[in-house]
């Protein structure tokens, strides 16, 4: 798939196989196929899964490494595509021992059971390595940011890397429900936790980086998956 056209560009871990295809049909959308797909049924959720998913659903089901940016002035989409794929050609896959379905504050998301310093890293070196192609974000976006009662240290991040939860505040997770009340959440996190566990890989293999780009609806599309092959 091209490149170009997109108007914001991010890199993403997007899963495979089998933990792939749940989460996508969970959200109902998938980004590697760029196409809707329905819900599946679940048992014991607060509420239809068309809503519970409304927010995150665009994304599609991933892992953010690098969060979506506006390209940056005198660059362009084949020179990102160029960048990460000469970045990824240098870079050792990450392992994560074991995943699971947890409530992150007030939404629902997969997660590692343990930190991985190895994928902190990755992330980090991925942030730096491809910043040059980040346009800074408008003043309207740092004041939405800003919204979230940002610690000293994420207000460094957001000026220095256009994002609150980089570096040392990066939390790898994979999104499943929207912003949820504190019952519906803890409701919502059994029913997935169920739904989710015949999939969730042991271990969990991070082989490779996926440059994506926001189309003009908003929703996100697989633009190029590259091997981490350092």
């Amino acid at each position: 798939m091209s490149a170009e056209g997109y108007g914001r560009y991010g890199i993403y871990v997007l899963p495979e196989g089998r933990f792939h295809d749940a989460g996508a049909e969970w959200l109902g959308w998938d980004c590697v196929a760029g196409r809707e797909v329905g819900h599946p049924e679940v048992a014991g959720l607060p509420g239809p899964a068309d809503a519970l998913t409304a927010t995150p659903r665009k994304y599609g089901f991933h892992g953010t490494v690098k969060p979506p940016f506006r390209l940056a002035t005198g660059t362009d989409a084949a020179m990102l595509d160029e960048a990460a794929r000469a970045f990824c050609s240098t870079r050792a896959p990450v392992e994560i021992p074991l995943l699971e379905v947890r409530r992150l504050g007030n939404f629902i998301a997969v997660v590692p059971t343990a930190p991985s310093a190895a994928l902190a890293d990755l992330a980090a070196e991925t942030v730096m390595a491809l910043d040059r192609f980040r346009a800074p974000p408008a003043e309207a976006e740092l004041a939405r940011r800003r919204k979230a009662n940002l610690t000293a240290r994420q207000e460094e991040n957001l000026l220095r890397w256009g994002y609150p939860y980089v570096m040392e505040d990066f939390r790898f997770h994979l999104t499943l429900t929207g912003r949820l009340g504190p019952e519906a959440a803890d409701i919502a996190r059994d029913a997935l936790a169920a739904h989710f566990a015949p999939v969730l890989p042991r271990p969990f293999r991070i082989g490779s980086l996926c440059l994506v780009g926001e189309d003009d609806t908003g929703r996100f599309h697989l633009v190029h998956r590259y091997t981490l092959s350092g």
